[in-house]
């Protein structure tokens, strides 16, 4: 959980290797952060608390981030998602901001160009 002053940011994405160094990035950034291995597990997280910012994988089994997105766009409008992909197309990239997206990044992510997205979703 966040401490006073850290924002905390959510980490969904299956792969596990992603989340930890997505975790250590982000730590190392100052950021507080929870990690889910699953779209379902994080939206089921979203009923007791919400994070500050998002950072989904779009291509998970059962929810994907789309799906994700969509429920974020229903509950939480005000959440801001960057999207990160290892499967980058025009039509996903075009799906993603049309929901909302702040970023869209692809994988492997530069951790520069990520923390960039998630200090700019943040400012607004």
């Amino acid at each position: 959980m966040a401490t006073e002053g850290t924002r905390l940011v959510a980490v969904v994405d299956d792969d596990a290797e992603v989340r930890v160094a997505l975790t250590r990035l982000l730590s190392s950034a100052g950021f507080a952060t929870e990690t889910f291995a699953s779209g379902v597990e994080f939206v089921q997280s979203t009923s007791g608390h919400t994070p500050e910012c998002v950072v989904l994988d779009l291509h998970m089994p059962g929810l994907n981030g789309f799906d994700v997105q969509q429920q974020l766009v229903d509950c939480h409008p005000e959440l801001p998602v960057v999207i990160i992909t290892g499967r980058d197309t025009a039509e996903a990239r075009r799906r993603a901001l049309s929901l909302g997206a702040r970023a869209y990044l692809s994988k492997p992510v530069d951790g520069e160009a990520l923390l960039l997205a998630i200090g700019e979703a943040l400012r607004h």
